[in-house]
């Protein structure tokens, strides 16, 4: 009997203490979570301590693509304030990256698979947006209300541009969660068909082959949309800045 593929997104505590109401449990997620974030700054730490080469080594490579590749996206998305917002669009699109990719090994905690850790970064994002909005003054409701709209019209576009802004954050953190929550239950449910075909014996555990193929390409299926999520969660977030920055 094999447990539920649900399984693997339920948060531990690994260190349990507290007092009363208060709980300051080490969780599974909070380990997870520090493990991101310190691969991250060990990997700039080593860049930039032992500085850039003329024929640079492999990690020096792929933090150079990482950089380019977000410099790409922030400086086709965003408008005049693209040095003033790329150090934070970098780093979310990093440590989402990272944290996709980290919970396809085995045994580890995919973070990005729950709605309250994606629901902060999304949050944290539109914080900012909110913040680049305000600056604007009076002039921040025509991000609500184009130029040149009709009375009658302001009735009814009001409503659904507030009702759809204010939905932009809980989009943007259900689409990150929703596809790596999809793609770790499918590579569970198939893993477990293929142990329970190998321990049957007999003609399944020659089948067995076929399942564990399907595996084998749905990994590398859902390597690549670790990537692609992370990318889709970085321009989106670019959009919803240029948008704040430029208005109507």
């Amino acid at each position: 009997m094999f447990n539920s593929p649900l399984e693997q997104f339920e948060i531990l505590p690994l260190l349990s203490f507290g007092a009363n109401l208060f709980d300051f449990s080490i969780t599974n997620a909070m380990l997870t979570t520090c493990v991101s974030l310190s691969f991250f700054l060990f990997l700039f730490y080593c860049l930039f301590s032992y500085g850039l080469n003329s024929f640079p080594t492999r990690w020096q490579l792929v933090l150079e693509g990482l950089y380019t590749s977000t410099a790409g996206l922030v400086w086709d998305s965003v408008g005049p304030r693209r040095p003033k917002v790329f150090p934070f669009l970098f780093v979310i699109f990093s440590f989402i990256l990272i944290s996709n990719v980290q919970g396809l090994v085995p045994y580890s905690f995919t973070i990005t698979s729950h709605l309250i850790q994606t629901m902060v970064l999304a949050l944290t994002v539109f914080i900012g947006v909110i913040i680049i909005v305000l600056a604007h003054g009076f002039h921040m409701l025509s991000l609500f209300l184009p130029g040149g709209t009709s009375i009658v019209l302001a009735f009814l576009l009001v409503p659904i541009e507030i009702v759809s802004y204010v939905f932009k954050p809980l989009s943007l953190a259900v689409r990150l969660f929703a596809n790596m929550m999809a793609g770790h239950t499918l590579l569970k449910v198939i893993a477990a068909v293929a142990w329970a075909m190998m321990g049957s014996g007999g003609l399944l555990l020659i089948a067995h082959i076929v399942p564990l193929g399907v595996l084998v390409i749905l990994f590398g299926l859902e390597l690549a949309v670790a990537l692609i999520q992370a990318y889709v969660f970085t321009i989106l977030s670019c959009i919803y800045i240029n948008d704040a920055i430029v208005l109507h």
